[in-house]
C-alpha cells in the first residue's frame, strides 16, 4: 500500500519553512500532495490560483534540485481538509511544527481529525532557521517595511517579486495591515 500524505495550508505566501516541510515529507511518504486551501471567510493576499501556481513552480524547482524522494503534486481545494484528503486516498496529513504554540494547536487538530475522520497526522519539526517564519509575518513585513529585501531569508525570490507586485498594486490587505500598524496593534 502506498502512503500518500497531504500537506495542507493557505500558503499565503509560501515560505522557505513550507518548502522545508515539503522536502522532509518527501523522505517520509511515497507521495506528497501540497494542498492549497481556500477559506472563503478569510481575506487572502494572493488568489487561490496565484498561491497554487507559486507552490507548483517552487515545488517543481525543489524536486529538480533534490530528485531523490517522493513525487509531489500541488492541488487546490475547498471545504474540510480531511474530506479532501480522503477523496484522494491519503493515509495521513503532514504538518510542520515551529514551536510549542504550534504544537498545542496542531495536536488538538490532529486528535480531532483522528476522532472525527480517522485521519492520522504526522508532524515534522521545522528547521531552526524557520522557527519564527510565518506567512502572516511575511505579509506584515511586506506591508509595513520599507524594503522587501528583508524577506530574502524567509521566502524565495519569486515570492518577493510577487509581494512587490501586490504592494505596487495597493492590495487592500496591505492597506489594512498598515492601518493596524500605525495604531500600534499587532
Amino acid at each position: 500500500m502506498a502512503h500518500l500524505a497531504v500537506f495542507p495550508g493557505s500558503f499565503d505566501p509560501i515560505t522557505f519553512g513550507h518548502l522545508d516541510v515539503i522536502a522532509r515529507g518527501r523522505r517520509l511518504f511515497d507521495e506528497l500532495v501540497v494542498a492549497v486551501g481556500h477559506n472563503p471567510g478569510k481575506l487572502a493576499l494572493f488568489s487561490l490560483e496565484e498561491r497554487t501556481e507559486l507552490a507548483r513552480v517552487l515545488t517543481e524547482e525543489l524536486v529538480a534540485r533534490e530528485p531523490e524522494g517522493a513525487p509531489v503534486r500541488v492541488m487546490s481545494y475547498s471545504g474540510l481538509t480531511v474530506d479532501f484528503a480522503r477523496s484522494i486516498g491519503a493515509t495521513a496529513l503532514l504538518r510542520g511544527v515551529r514551536n510549542l504554540s504550534d504544537l498545542q494547536y496542531e495536536v488538538q487538530q490532529a486528535l480531532t481529525n483522528r476522532e472525527v475522520a480517522g485521519m492520522e497526522t504526522a508532524f515534522v519539526v521545522a528547521g531552526q532557521s524557520f522557527a519564527y517564519t510565518s506567512s502572516s509575518l511575511i505579509r506584515q513585513i511586506a506591508a509595513l517595511g520599507q524594503s522587501l529585501d528583508a524577506l530574502n531569508s524567509m521566502v524565495p525570490p519569486r515570492v518577493v517579486e510577487a509581494l512587490r507586485r501586490k504592494r505596487e498594486e495597493g492590495h487592500p490587505m496591505f492597506t489594512q495591515l498598515r492601518a493596524r500598524g500605525s495604531m500600534g496593534e499587532e
